[in-house]
């Protein structure tokens, strides 16, 4: 037996041991594609486990990402700091080797992953950041930025909506920097592929640009590793076909019952008996040797790269200047962008943002981002910028298409390959289609923009289907995504620095229509979530708090009740934001003592009974509206000043 088969019989009888000892975990993929990823690992990744974050470094995003036990014992056995008790620790409460890679949990993991598909997204980001830095920096003789992504993908992965629209986006931008290992074995845990797919993969990928590598031997690792290698000189995205056995060297390889599996300890003896393999949760020296040159030759890589990187400093010194100061967000000047865009005040919260975003832009070279074919609409682009394309690779914008979910997905690999600042944008109504996306965001608290425009009744004519009601609900649902429905720039500028600063990813729901210039309004709350606009001198009798387009309609409606009453107006651009804020704060903002505290939305989120009190009430749509002028539809709604001051005292009425 060779020494490579030797360490693939041994990562093997690892994996097994890893899931038969944890009791659950994914036998089937752990062992069908374990030369593919040792062959990637052994001759091909560029990694060091002493600087696990350089940033020449290859990126692995496991879109399969149940094959975690596979990962976790390739990273042990090549040095990274995953020791062989923490494969025992595989899938325990509080383990660094939980059930599915997780971001900032184990070193070496690049990306959380477990929702089919969205890795494919990832990978396509972190391939679109190569190709931008690689443009920007790279010089004759100094191939500054010269790293591989690589997405590991299994039959479900490519069966989901979200990688197919991220590998056709992928194959219009031609990105030749990105490879997907594709372990082919025709099973799903229902059965054969079969019963839900037959499409031919092969003759798909080559349609929409990539180029095809088949490997017929895909569990041979000299023929994976031949694979990769070719894969790595093609001047377009390659998919490399393995054809594997699920579950291979069990006595259920090549069926659905192998999937998620666990060996007996009989059956496990059995296994690495056929291994060849007696010891349990170890790796012999010669074994280690192996693989430690293979991390050897990452680490003198970087050290090569440190050496060059050296010399590009002398040669291309304002380059190298730029290189070091591409990332540095401290550098942004909020109160700038505040000032340049307060001409603009009074206009659409979408144009707006149009304006900000241009102002960010000039201060961060790091900004890309796009919008899902609705840029005229949402305006969410960056002004005498440029469009990212397969031709070229400085534009800032990205058009990504119909493709709302790979979007999202794909920002969010964007946001991963370093600290780029990204952001994606498409109509309020359609941001259903972004929020599982949003949700991994949420998790790995990646800073990235979300500006969803259109964001009430008010969009009008378009009818239901574009009238979004639930939406802002949703995004608010998810937990770690703060949302920002701001009145005007201030609120809008403070939504930014929150997600910027503060690394919180944020979603923007903005007006279409324009809004009117406010009294009163506040940067410094607006960071806060929440603030007094206008604050009676007496003890309230009622608290109107509304967000966004409402908040205008908030002042009108307390102007017609302080005929008869005290009125407190509150504007809450984030809910998320003002939960934070002190127990103390909340109460000076939203009164105690007031009979009736009010929130005014156009939308149907129950969150604000959270933050109102024993008093609260909200008034917000209950139904489906239909197509009409903006103003009609909101007003068929009750969102007017008459219905809101007569709605308030029959409250008020009726507690007395």
């Amino acid at each position: 037996m060779n020494l490579n088969q030797k360490a693939l019989n041994y990562l093997k009888a690892l994996s097994a041991e890893t899931i038969t000892n944890a009791k659950s975990g994914h036998l089937g993929v752990s062992l069908g594609a374990s030369s593919i990823l040792f062959a990637l690992f052994k001759d091909h990744y560029n990694f060091d486990v002493s600087d696990t974050d350089f940033l020449n470094r290859d990126r692995l995003v496991m879109s399969t990402g149940h094959a975690s036990a596979l990962y976790y014992s390739l990273l042990s056995m090549f040095g990274f700091n995953v020791s062989l008790q923490d494969l025992k620790e595989f899938r325990k409460f509080g383990s660094k080797t939980p059930g599915h890679p997780e971001y900032r949990t184990t070193e070496g993991v690049e990306v959380s992953t477990g929702p089919l598909g969205q890795g494919v997204a990832n990978a396509v980001g972190m391939a679109i950041a190569e190709a931008v830095m690689e443009e920007r920096f790279n010089t004759v003789g100094f191939n500054i930025i010269n790293n591989y992504t690589y997405c590991f993908v299994g039959d479900g992965c490519l069966m989901e909506g979200v990688a197919m629209e991220a590998v056709s986006l992928a194959g219009n931008l031609n990105l030749n920097k990105l490879i997907l290992l594709y372990d082919s074995n025709n099973v799903t845990i229902d059965g054969s592929l079969s019963l839900s797919n037959r499409e031919n993969v092969a003759k798909k990928f080559a349609a929409m640009g990539w180029n095809v590598i088949k490997v017929a031997r895909g569990n041979s690792y000299f023929w994976c590793s031949l694979a990769i290698k070719h894969a790595k000189k093609s001047k377009k995205p390659t998919i490399i076909i393995f054809n594997t056995t699920i579950g291979i060297g069990t006595q259920k390889e090549g069926t659905s019952a192998v999937h998620g599996a666990v060996l007996s300890e009989e059956e496990l003896a059995t296994f690495k008996e056929n291994l060849n393999v007696k010891e349990s949760f170890y790796i012999p020296g010669d074994v280690r040797e192996l693989c430690m040159a293979s991390t050897r030759r990452g680490k003198l890589n970087h050290e090569k790269w440190n050496q060059n990187l050296a010399i590009y400093s002398s040669t291309h010194p304002e380059l190298y200047k730029s290189l070091m100061a591409f990332f540095d967000r401290k550098k942004i000047n909020f109160d700038r962008i505040m000032k340049n865009i307060s001409k603009y005040d009074g206009q659409s919260m979408r144009k707006i943002n149009h304006y900000a975003l241009s102002e960010l832009a000039y201060q961060c070279p790091q900004l890309i981002g796009g919008t899902a074919d609705v840029g005229p609409s949402t305006m969410s682009c960056v002004d005498n910028a440029g469009n990212f394309s397969a031709g070229y690779r400085r534009g800032k914008n990205i058009h990504f298409g119909v493709r709302e979910h790979a979007m999202a997905g794909v920002c969010n690999g964007i946001a991963l390959y370093e600290d780029f600042i990204t952001f994606d944008s498409t109509f309020l109504a359609f941001s259903n289609y972004e929020i599982p996306a949003i949700r991994m965001r949420a998790m790995m608290k990646l800073p990235v923009m979300s500006f969803f425009t259109h964001d009430s009744l008010a969009v009008g004519q378009d009818g239901p289907s574009h009238q979004p009601i639930e939406q802002i609900s949703q995004l608010r649902s998810i937990i770690g995504n703060t949302v920002y429905r701001p009145c005007d720039y201030k609120e809008l500028v403070a939504g930014y620095y929150n997600c910027l600063r503060n690394y919180l990813p944020v979603s923007f729901a903005l007006s279409r229509q324009d809004i009117a210039h406010i009294e009163g309004t506040s940067y410094d709350g607006a960071l806060l979530g929440g603030y007094l606009l206008e604050n009676t001198s007496q003890k309230p009798d009622v608290v109107l708090v509304a967000s966004g387009s409402e908040v205008e309609l908030a002042v009108k409606v307390a102007k017609e009740l302080r005929k008869k009453y005290q009125v407190n107006v509150v504007s809450m651009p984030s809910i998320e934001m003002f939960q934070k804020q002190p127990v103390g704060y909340k109460n000076k903002i939203i009164s105690k003592d007031a009979s009736l505290v009010l929130a005014i939305e156009a939308s149907n989120d129950t969150k604000w009974l959270k933050i109102l009190g024993e008093h609260g009430e909200t008034f917000g749509v209950e139904e489906y509206m239909h197509s009409g002028a903006g103003e009609e539809v909101m007003a068929k709604a009750g969102f007017t000043v008459k219905n809101l001051v007569k709605f308030v005292e029959t409250k008020l009425k009726s507690q007395k």
